[in-house]
């Protein structure tokens, strides 16, 4: 398919999400002597929000926006700047699609930030909407994107003064994104990655690259009647994935509309993805019983869990 049929075929399929605000055995522990986030209490956080300039070399301009647990108060938006809330964060790395922003999943990204993970999304060079040189093929240059800032972000713990000075579970990373950010999100686990990246979630996503490395488990969310990635193509990656893993099913559902709020799906998909962060980030072994339990409902998702 050429770039301008996949683009307007990718956009028709996203409309009712991005005009709602959008546009996921047991794990294997750390190794001794790695530092682990402790599972903490459940509660909601107010949300703050950050901007960042990053870049990747001159051609590979980064602005990335961070939402983060704040210290309140809350209010209906994310506050700009504000204190962060007392603690160490685990962070997640939030990918967007094609013709996509990170502004444009507020409604997944400021929920997970709400339940205690600083979450960091870039708006990629290439794939962005509003890129003038928009490239579908840039999507293999992303996971070293994403790396590279992730390593921006986590030198701001070691900056005295900085608003994450101190806040920042740098130790504890997890990758998620939707469609071409899912596809982002599963490059990041080639043989050889770090072994602070703890696990992934592949939304509406594929891949064709070989996992490899330390054991990361991995959550696929896909919908049955997907028009832009097939099903199938998630389910090809997923049953390549040497490590736990799991597959949330939204049956009948499309490219991304399970992401609104109020849709069929969003309720178990936000419950489903909360609980395994807080299980692979922060080794919340009662988060991980929970997960198959959030992720069911009879005749909206299906659930099959090899976690």
């Amino acid at each position: 398919m050429g770039t301008k049929r996949l683009v307007t075929a990718l956009i028709i399929g996203l409309v009712p999400v991005l005009l709602a605000g959008c546009a996921p055995a047991v794990g294997k522990p750390a190794q001794a002597g790695t530092p682990r986030a402790a599972a903490g209490p459940q509660v909601s956080y107010p949300v703050g929000v950050r901007t960042l300039d990053l870049r990747r070399g001159a051609a590979r301009p980064l602005p990335t926006t961070v939402w983060y647990p704040s210290a309140g108060p809350t209010g209906p938006t994310p506050r700009v700047d504000a204190e962060v809330a007392a603690g160490r964060f685990p962070i997640v790395l939030y990918s967007h699609g094609l013709d996509s922003l990170p502004d444009l999943h507020r409604a997944v990204t400021t929920r997970l930030a709400a339940a205690g993970f600083v979450v960091v999304a870039p708006a990629y060079p290439y794939t962005k909407r509003g890129s003038r040189r928009f490239d579908r093929d840039d999507v293999r240059h992303q996971p070293a994107d994403a790396r590279h800032v992730i390593r921006q972000l986590s030198r701001l713990d070691r900056v005295p003064g900085d608003l994450f000075a101190g806040r920042l579970d740098t130790a504890n990373i997890a990758a998620a994104g939707h469609s071409a950010g899912g596809f982002t999100t599963a490059g990041l686990f080639t043989d050889g990655h770090a072994e602070q990246w703890r696990g992934g979630i592949v939304i509406a996503g594929g891949s064709r690259v070989a996992f490899g490395g330390t054991a990361a488990p991995m959550l696929f969310v896909h919908g049955s009647a997907d028009p832009i990635v097939k099903a199938a193509r998630g389910r090809a990656a997923y049953d390549r994935v040497p490590w736990p893993k799991a597959f949330l099913t939204l049956v009948g559902q499309d490219h991304g509309t399970y992401l609104t709020p109020g849709r069929p799906g969003f309720a178990q998909t936000m419950a489903a993805t909360t609980h395994f962060l807080r299980w692979i980030l922060q080794g919340d072994q009662a988060a991980r019983q929970k997960i198959a339990d959030a992720a069911h409902l009879t005749g909206v998702t299906e659930f099959e869990n090899r976690l």
